[in-house]
């Protein structure tokens, strides 16, 4: 599966740099997001109209917040590109509170909000690779739950490499501080890149 990865990265896009490069808007999303859940925790009114109007998702339901944040982050403009992202933020807020049965989408802590970003870029890079090469996965499998499996393994590997990368970036004193999540993500895919295209060959 790692060489799998590592080619699709090397031969579909060309190289690490150039992924990363392609991926730009995960990286702008990703600072989209931030800035989001930081304006929410703060208690910050939003612009006229925004979905995220706190007025607007007092007393709601966490899925009606979630879908707020989405409509907010990365509107619809029927590209598959949005799509995956919105998906994506959706996994990410959804995983967020599996890790953190308590917390509040209203008022995340620092560590919730990083978690949720870091989530966000791992899954949308999955779901560019599932969008690029995910049926012809399927397709060469010898049976549906081979298939599945394969790609939930893919899901797995990204995931880790991900949150890798974040952490060495971390260790290195570049947190996901306000005004440079988008820069930080940046360089967090294009480590995670590096590390797939190690395994090309």
């Amino acid at each position: 599966m790692r060489r799998g990865v590592g080619r699709y990265v090397r031969d579909g896009y060309g190289g690490a740099r150039t992924a990363a490069r392609r991926m730009a808007g995960t990286a702008s999303t990703a600072g989209a997001l931030g800035n989001a859940l930081s304006a929410l925790a703060a208690g910050q009114p939003a612009e006229g109209g925004s979905p995220l109007d706190p007025a607007l998702l007092a007393g709601r339901s966490v899925d009606d917040i979630m879908d707020a944040v989405v409509e907010a982050v990365r509107p619809v403009d029927g590209t598959q590109d949005a799509e995956a992202s919105r998906a994506a933020i959706r996994d990410a807020l959804a995983e967020l509170l599996t890790r953190f049965p308590d917390a509040d989408l209203l008022s995340l802590a620092p560590e919730q909000r990083e978690f949720a970003i870091e989530r966000f870029a791992a899954h949308d890079v999955f779901r560019r690779f599932d969008l690029d090469v995910g049926q012809n996965i399927r397709d060469r499998a010898p049976n549906i739950s081979t298939g599945l499996a394969r790609l939930k393994q893919a899901r797995d590997y990204v995931k880790e490499t991900v949150a890798a990368s974040f952490r060495k970036l971390r260790d290195a004193g570049r947190a996901l501080t306000a005004g440079r999540i988008s820069e930080v993500v940046r360089d967090a895919l294009r480590e995670t890149f590096e590390v797939f295209e190690g395994y090309a060959e």
